[in-house]
């Protein structure tokens, strides 16, 4: 398939001096939210204990450990301002992503042993449940560093209950292996109660010499008798008893690696811990990148700063996508799916680390004279229309037969409405793509460039596509809403507007009103906004954006379930014809 993969069309041209100059100041608005967001980010690394505190005490914190474990230059954190239920400590205390151990991707997640020892806290289900769902749509192993204390107690009605609570990662965990998918985990400290099954559930357990794991904790061991209160007596039996269990925890290295054997392997250096999952993950299932490769791995024929002048901040200004997606693909090389139709998207075969990837992306500005071909009116980018929404269910159902993994990259306002796009059947073609996704059984990774809006954001590879979508990224220009701020507060406020012309009354009020929706929906729907809510999953600097790319498809690639070997594919000779 030389003639398809190794040579494929050039495309993008070299961004030329007075193109920066003119986007000078978007590039420097893209620049300063990335600040701030890499503020923030810190902040949350930074919460708890101080790095030397932990030190002090004989441990490394979980910034460390992930340093020793992952392979340099290959860690792509994921979740990093994560706190749905805006827990005062700032975090879900656990850290997450993917990155290589020993040249094989996984998926790792460590507790936060800086804050509350590694507790429990509100949301933190959520973003465990999050990891364990990427590393069944990567089918890659997942790898846990384990250092929990249990639930942060005075919140247990936050977290500990419920269809998608605390409990429900054991089940996951579960279910991964009954997959075939592997759990590993290096346990540290101690690990009681919730803490105990996290260290319990996985595959494969890793123990430092100094860690426990147990149903139960000295606090819950010396209360399981209820008395219906305290007084002096009870408390001084409590204190003695708590002496007790401190000096000899349940469930030590003498329990589960001399009696149990639940502990495959014990350390005596806490870094042995990770060598030893190092030396686990060199007999896990994968293939090597070259089974996969169509063609040597390339970088971009031009620079990845041009993305901060190609990429407007203002999200009413135009650009062009496939200048865009030349920055990130090897080589700026392409093979466009049915180029001219459809034209207000991109769907196209190109390679990412030497690996087939199909892309597929909102294209901006005036769409032509004639175009949509149902209407007489002028479509503009960024909105999908009949032909638009036609070829992305090809492209798509092409992917999924050819077993070629799916990048989105969404820029969009949503889908046309009026009499007119009912009657071109855009309300079934939107639901025929969703469709389309979900027979396809292929990895999925969004960039959310600028505008994920409407329906158009689910149906171009949303995070609602649970069990495709691997993980979303936003970038300093996103905004997720479901329509723009003005537009809600004209559907939200307009027919009350004319009820009150109508009675004679002052529109003061109801304008005070529009302003605020407006405003409510712009706070609602920036960066750092959707990181914090999980709408993404991180938001990323422009110029880190490709390393994220290329591990979503080593990382697909890896390990596949099913495989079209590449001379079997019909996707390139459609393009060739």
């Amino acid at each position: 398939m030389h003639p398809y993969f190794s040579k494929m069309d050039n495309f993008g041209k070299e961004l030329k001096q007075n193109r920066k100059d003119r986007a000078a100041e978007s590039n420097a608005q893209l620049r300063a939210v990335e600040t701030v967001i890499e503020q923030q980010k810190q902040a949350v690394l930074n919460a708890g204990f101080s790095t030397a505190e932990i030190n002090k005490r004989g441990s490394l914190t979980i910034t460390q450990r992930l340093e020793y474990l992952v392979d340099p230059g290959t860690w792509q954190p994921l979740h990093s301002l994560y706190n749905p239920l805006d827990n005062e400590e700032g975090t879900t205390n656990v850290v997450d992503g993917l990155g290589k151990i020993g040249g094989k991707w996984a998926v790792i997640i460590g507790f936060d042993n800086k804050v509350m020892a590694g507790a429990w806290l509100p949301g933190q289900s959520e973003n465990i449940l999050r990891v364990t769902d990427l590393a069944m749509r990567l089918n890659i192993p997942l790898v846990w560093l384990v250092n929990c204390s249990g639930a942060k107690l005075p919140d247990q009605e936050k977290f500990y209950a419920n269809r998608r609570g605390a409990g429900t990662p054991f089940y996951r965990h579960a279910e991964l292996e009954q997959a075939g998918i592997p759990i590993l985990a290096g346990i540290y400290g101690t690990n009681p109660a919730g803490g105990g099954y996290q260290g319990i559930s996985p595959t494969i357990l890793i123990a430092h010499k100094d860690a426990n794991i147990a149903v139960g904790g000295v606090g819950i061991v010396s209360g399981m008798a209820p008395r219906g209160g305290f007084n002096v007596e009870l408390l001084e039996e409590l204190i003695d008893k708590t002496r007790e269990f401190r000096a000899a925890p349940p469930g030590r290295v003498e329990t589960h690696f001399g009696k149990t054997g639940f502990f495959s392997r014990v350390y005596e250096e806490e870094t042995g811990v990770l060598d030893g999952i190092k030396e686990y993950m060199q007999n896990m299932p994968a293939y090597g990148p070259m089974v996969f490769q169509v063609a040597e791995p390339a970088e971009p024929a031009f620079p990845a700063d041009d993305l901060y002048s190609l990429l407007p901040f203002n999200q009413k200004e135009v650009y062009s996508f496939d200048e865009l997606l030349a920055r990130v693909v090897d080589g700026s090389e392409q093979m466009e799916f049915r180029p001219g139709y459809g034209p207000e998207v991109y769907t196209g075969l190109c390679k990412i680390d030497g690996m087939l990837i199909g892309c597929i992306g909102n294209r901006q500005g005036f769409l032509g004279k004639g175009y949509p071909e149902y209407a007489d009116y002028p479509g503009m980018g960024g909105k999908l229309y009949r032909q638009g929404l036609i070829k992305m269910n090809e492209f798509v159902t092409h992917c999924g037969r050819d077993r070629i993994p799916v990048i989105w990259f969404q820029d969009t306002s949503g889908i046309d409405v009026g009499d007119l796009a009912e009657e071109a059947e855009l309300l079934g073609l939107g639901q025929s793509l969703i469709y389309s996704i979900s027979q396809t059984d292929v990895p999925m990774l969004l960039v959310v460039l600028r505008k994920g809006s409407a329906a158009a954001h689910y149906v171009m590879g949303g995070p609602t596509a649970n069990r495709h979508n691997a993980f979303t990224l936003g970038t300093a220009a996103t905004e997720i809403a479901v329509m723009h701020g003005e537009t809600a507060a004209v559907a939200t406020y307009a027919r009350r507007a004319m009820k009150e012309k109508d009675a004679g009354r002052p529109l003061d009020d109801v304008i005070e009103k529009m302003n605020q929706l407006a405003q409510k929906y712009r706070d609602t729907s920036q960066p750092d906004y959707c990181a914090r809510y999980g709408f993404v999953d991180e938001v990323v600097k422009l110029t880190e954006l490709r390393g994220y790319l290329k591990a979503f498809a080593g990382a697909a690639y890896q390990n596949p379930r099913s495989i079209c070997p590449r001379h079997q594919m019909i996707l390139p000779r459609i393009i060739k014809g």
